[in-house]
């Protein structure tokens, strides 16, 4: 699967979330995106969790707010799958 981050122009970073932040948690999230033959987001699946409910939610809202080029076949738009990884570190 391609990854979803090549295909989105407009890709804001995740918030981390304060109360993640105050724990000390970190982690990484897994999603697989589903995109729609205009590039909008039709679905997102998450698909290896960081173990953390306040991580997990705030990778799935950044990636609802990006904004994607519609994949291409043949030079014709087309609905596609792919994949990203949201990190969370603190530093």
């Amino acid at each position: 699967m391609p990854d979803l981050a090549a295909q989105c122009l407009y890709r804001q970073a995740p918030v981390y979330p304060a109360a993640a932040r105050r724990r000390g948690l970190e982690g990484s999230v897994r999603l697989q995106v589903a995109l729609d033959a205009t590039g909008a987001i039709d679905d997102i699946t998450l698909i290896e969790s960081s173990g953390s409910p306040l991580l997990d939610a705030a990778a799935l809202a950044a990636v609802r707010r990006w904004r994607c080029e519609p994949a291409r076949v043949d030079g014709q738009p087309v609905p596609t799958v792919a994949v990203q990884r949201i990190n969370f570190q603190l530093r």
